[in-house]
């Protein structure tokens, strides 16, 4: 087996482990998500949404940016690898403690902004959550760097289950016994609850990690090749971190935007609660970005792995693998952003009844319908900005991320405020976040276009769009199916999207022997 065949086929190995523990991290998500307004209520769930809206944006930064940037240093340190760590470390403290703080002291303004002030208190408990996540992730993004995928996806696995326990279990116990402590904040029990759950959870997973990797060696004198500078390695992140802000605000921006017009309309209205009238039609959205990010969540396991060895292979083994290596990731990217996007497509109202109940799916799926497309591009922009970082282009991804984040904002912003409240204000944010979202997605093939020579091959491109197109039809006439035969009609159509793509040609006989080869060496002891 020559050196390139053994490389695919232990990325290939690395990425089923990554994968499993993304659809692993999907399903708990899934379960998060649903069972908490089950356990709570539609409204405080909304509350909830807004907090995770902004959180989230500065959590993925950190969480990104360590990740690869640790990853990228430690695959370059070769035998330095464990004080490659403890450099890139101490920096990542420092980054935390600054996210950390940023996110408390805004809290206010931010709230004031979202017209809803009981999220302060929870805004605050989650900085602690972003402080922690600044340490565990470099941890996360050594064991990348050193090419230990299983490891990786086990934290991966725990986090997921710990997050869930803590915001769920938390949350219904403040309901049932932490009202006067909410009430000493100015908040909801059941948001304040899933909250301190979050951060409960981060503790734990970052117990586990240290144990695993501990913190390095010490640095040496003189500085071992290959272990950076901390200005020297800030110069490397900080591109990585802006381009990660503006990414992650691209996820956030739609609902963050929205939530403050379905302020202003409850309020307009009247309403007798128009917190709680906002909140929950804010909740219908955020089920309907649920299963419009799922893309993108599920992608993420592929540029993990391309990461690494695009970083290695510009390094050292030329432009034409560089080129192969993107071709084939993006491929592989498209193909399974496709699997996921035809299904949420061809059945939005059935996928958000099933997880949701019949309410929230009616409030929700119209805007699903649109948004899915939207999410679709945006993952693969997320492919197309990974591969630029990737091959050194970080101001590149910086600058056309926040183009892209600008076109979102604005599109929204114009488009919200004319809709009336309720329904049409969610379709009215879906549709201004795919239109923006789309344009993004062409600009971003074009610099990978540049920059690498390839990107997605057009006959790839053009089986999976027929069949996206296809399923976008389908959706406008299916029926929202019970939920015994939901998640059936679902395998179904994931098995009608490969058998179309084995039909055009898509998919042969090189990807199914590569699987099975992979999957026989997995059940080897």
């Amino acid at each position: 087996m020559n050196e390139a065949s053994a490389e695919v086929k232990r990325a290939g190995r690395g990425g089923l482990a990554v994968l499993t523990a993304k659809v692993f991290f999907i399903v708990t998500g899934l379960v998060q998500q649903t069972l908490f307004p089950l356990a709570t209520s539609q409204a405080a769930y909304g509350a909830l949404s807004r907090v995770l809206a902004v959180s989230n944006i500065l959590n993925n930064v950190v969480v990104s940016s360590s990740t690869q940037g640790v990853s990228r240093t430690v695959a370059a340190a070769g035998a330095n690898e464990q004080q490659a760590l403890r450099a890139t470390l101490r920096v990542h403290a420092v980054v935390a403690v600054f996210f950390a703080a940023l996110l408390a002291a805004s809290s206010p303004l931010l709230a004031h902004f979202q017209h809803d002030p009981q999220i302060v208190a929870p805004l605050v408990t989650m900085s602690i959550v972003l402080g922690i996540y600044g340490v565990y992730a470099p941890l996360v993004g050594y064991l990348n760097g050193r090419g230990v995928f299983t490891r990786q996806a086990a934290l991966d696995m725990i986090a997921a289950t710990l997050r869930t326990l803590g915001l769920l279990g938390m949350g219904y116990a403040f309901v049932k016994h932490g009202g006067a402590i909410a009430a000493r904040f100015g908040t909801s029990p059941a948001v304040l609850g899933a909250t301190i759950g979050a951060t409960l959870a981060a503790a734990g997973v970052f117990s586990v990690a240290l144990g695993w990797t501990k913190t390095g060696h010490a640095l040496s004198e003189p500085r071992p090749t290959g272990v950076p500078t901390a200005r020297g390695y800030l110069a490397l992140i900080v591109p990585v971190m802006v381009a990660q802000l503006f990414t992650n605000g691209l996820m956030q921006a739609d609902i963050f935007i929205l939530g403050r017009y379905l302020s202003i309309g409850a309020e307009y209205n009247h309403f007798t609660d128009p917190s709680r009238a906002a909140n929950e039609w804010l909740a219908a959205y955020r089920a309907a970005q649920l299963f419009a990010f799922l893309p993108y969540q599920l992608l993420f396991s592929v540029t993990q792995i391309l990461f690494p060895m695009l970083a290695r292979a510009r390094a050292s083994q030329g432009d034409a693998r560089v080129a192969e290596l993107v071709s084939r990731g993006c491929r592989v990217g498209a193909i399974v952003c496709g699997m996921l996007v035809v299904v949420v497509l061809a059945m939005p109202e059935a996928l958000i009844k099933f997880a949701y109940g019949g309410v929230i799916a009616k409030q929700g799926a119209p805007a699903l319908h649109y948004l899915a497309l939207g999410q679709a591009a945006f993952a693969m922009f997320g492919l197309g900005t990974t591969v630029l970082v990737s091959l050194g282009r970080e101001r590149l991804a910086m600058a056309i991320t926040a183009l892209a984040l600008a076109l979102l904002a604005g599109a929204c912003a114009l488009v919200i405020p004319d809709a009336a409240f309720g329904t049409p204000q969610l379709v009215a944010a879906a549709g201004a976040t795919t239109g923006a979202l789309g344009i993004a997605l062409v600009i971003a093939v074009f610099s990978v276009k540049h920059a690498a020579g390839v990107f997605v091959p057009i006959k790839t491109a053009l089986r999976v769009g027929a069949c996206v197109a296809a399923a976008f039809a389908a959706g406008m006439y299916m029926p929202a199916f019970s939920r015994l035969l939901t998640p059936m009609i679902a395998i179904a159509v994931v098995f009608a999207y490969f058998g179309l793509l084995i039909i055009m040609g898509e998919i042969g006989k090189n990807d199914l022997a590569l699987i099975r080869s992979i999957a026989a060496r997995r059940s080897k002891p």
